[in-house]
């Protein structure tokens, strides 16, 4: 990650900006937004990545496209909370392909899993088969969206 000294410019917050909201913009075209040449556009856009201020770059397929139109959310409760079964449930939940996002959480859960399925059938089998079978599982609790109002929004910066 970026060493906390660098700090961004207005350039540096321009081009991040641009690139999560349009990230197949050109070299070129990316330059020229910024009013800078390419050749530093180009230089820029790299540090950016290599401190690790963007992260990656990827195309957002439409879920319903590919039989992945549900969208479930699943509390979860492990039987102990100890850095050993946090640890433990953490590796075993990062190899799921279905799970979209893990997040460790304060309140009535220990984590919160966003879970994308094709219909609730497909959900009940990964759930029995697999959810429950996790390491220190006591307890999960689902929701399924209805409605998806607002989705990997982009970060306001």
């Amino acid at each position: 990650m970026k060493d906390p000294s660098t700090a961004l410019d207005r350039i540096d917050l321009k081009l991040l900006r641009l690139l999560q909201a349009e990230g197949r913009l050109s070299n070129a075209e990316l330059a020229q937004r910024v009013n800078v040449s390419p050749a530093t556009c180009h230089r820029r856009t790299q540090r950016l990545m290599r401190e690790g201020f963007i992260r990656g770059v990827r195309a957002m397929v439409a879920p319903g496209a590919v039989d992945r139109g549900a969208l479930v959310m699943v509390g979860v409760v492990l039987d102990r909370s100890t850095p050993e079964s946090f640890g433990t449930f953490e590796r075993a939940v990062a190899g799921l392909s279905f799970v979209l996002d893990c997040h460790l959480v304060a309140g009535d859960f220990d984590y919160f899993l966003k879970i994308r399925v094709g219909d609730m059938a497909d959900f009940n089998r990964i759930h029995g088969e697999q959810l429950i079978a996790l390491p220190g599982v006591r307890q999960t609790r689902t929701f399924f969206v209805m409605k998806e109002v607002v989705d990997n929004a982009p970060l306001d910066f």
